[in-house]
């Protein structure tokens, strides 16, 4: 019977959460894809623990789900996926370095950047964001609980308005996966997951 409990407890949380969602937001976070792709630029993903999975997964739904099919792709990249470089910057700079030093290598005028942490106060994506945001590059905190310095610094912030760190990180996925979609859909044609060039089996 407690059992039970935790899971309606925790699948209304999440509901509330998504009813909750500033859908303007979402809006904006979907145009700042389409810009950024019909510019060329790159999209760059970061995150600490299971916001770095969410970086690293979004990444992934738009190397191969979002792009196949389309003869421009998108450039997203997970800063968080080139482990060796990752911990030689932790080990030989320092963790809060982590993801602003490849952003020094590959930053470009037309990109975007995703910092995503649920408290919003991870060091190394605030310095990220800092960065990006005084070189002029377009930024996206991705955030829950109060928000944080990240939702601060950004020129968007998409608001997981809940204090609970794992419901924080569902609603992320669930971000990405709206943004996903409206970008097949824009680019590729409606419903383009159930038939086409994209084929649905084989996710």
């Amino acid at each position: 019977m407690a059992t039970n409990k935790h899971i309606s407890s925790y699948i209304e949380t999440v509901k509330a959460t998504l009813d909750n969602l500033d859908a303007q937001a979402l809006d904006q976070l979907i145009e700042a894809f389409a810009t950024t792709y019909e510019a060329g630029g790159n999209i760059y993903t970061m995150g600490n623990g299971g916001s770095g999975a969410s970086a690293s997964h979004a990444a992934g739904d738009f190397l191969k789900g979002a792009s196949y099919g389309l003869d421009k792709r998108f450039k997203m990249i997970c800063l968080n996926d080139n482990l060796p470089s990752m911990m030689a910057i932790a080990n030989d700079i320092g963790w809060s370095d982590i993801f602003i030093e490849p952003l020094k290598n590959f930053l470009g005028p037309n990109d975007l950047v995703i910092g995503i942490s649920g408290s919003g106060n991870s060091s190394n994506v605030v310095k990220a964001l800092e960065y990006a945001k005084e070189r002029g590059v377009t930024t996206v905190a991705m955030t829950g609980f109060k928000g944080g310095k990240i939702g601060q610094i950004a020129d968007l912030h998409v608001h997981a308005p809940v204090m609970d760190m794992e419901v924080t990180e569902d609603i992320h996925m669930v971000i990405f996966n709206i943004v996903k979609k409206a970008m097949m859909e824009r680019y590729l044609g409606e419903n383009p997951s159930m038939g086409g060039t994209y084929d649905s089996r084989v996710s």
